[in-house]
């Protein structure tokens, strides 16, 4: 909280053109794959594992397994983890291209 007078801005009522951004749609993607906390988390547990399947993702996060596959199909759909099926189950792993893309969009925002 400030304790002296905040200086009002003047709106600025000068026409805007922006620029056509297509990378603003990538990051909106990217963004709201990880706007959940267990998706951050899942990420989290990714970043350090070489891979690691659905049942230790479920081991680690206090939820039901179908509400954590539900949040790895986000994932897996903005592509920043991949998963492959090894016999009956599937191993994810961290998709360092796209999280290295996501970490550029957000630095030019």
């Amino acid at each position: 909280m400030s304790t002296g007078k905040q200086r009002q801005q003047k709106c600025d009522s000068r026409p805007v053109k922006l620029p056509v951004d297509e990378s603003a749609d990538v990051l909106a993607k990217l963004a709201w794959a990880v706007a959940h906390p267990a998706r951050v988390r899942i990420i989290r547990l990714l970043i350090n594992r070489e891979a690691c399947v659905c049942g230790e993702i479920v081991a680690e996060l206090p939820l039901a397994q179908s509400t954590v596959s539900q949040h790895l199909k986000i994932l897996k759909d903005s592509g920043l983890i991949q998963g492959e099926i090894d016999g009956p189950k599937v191993c994810y792993f961290i998709n360092r291209e796209m999280l290295a893309e996501l970490k550029q969009l957000i630095s030019d925002l």
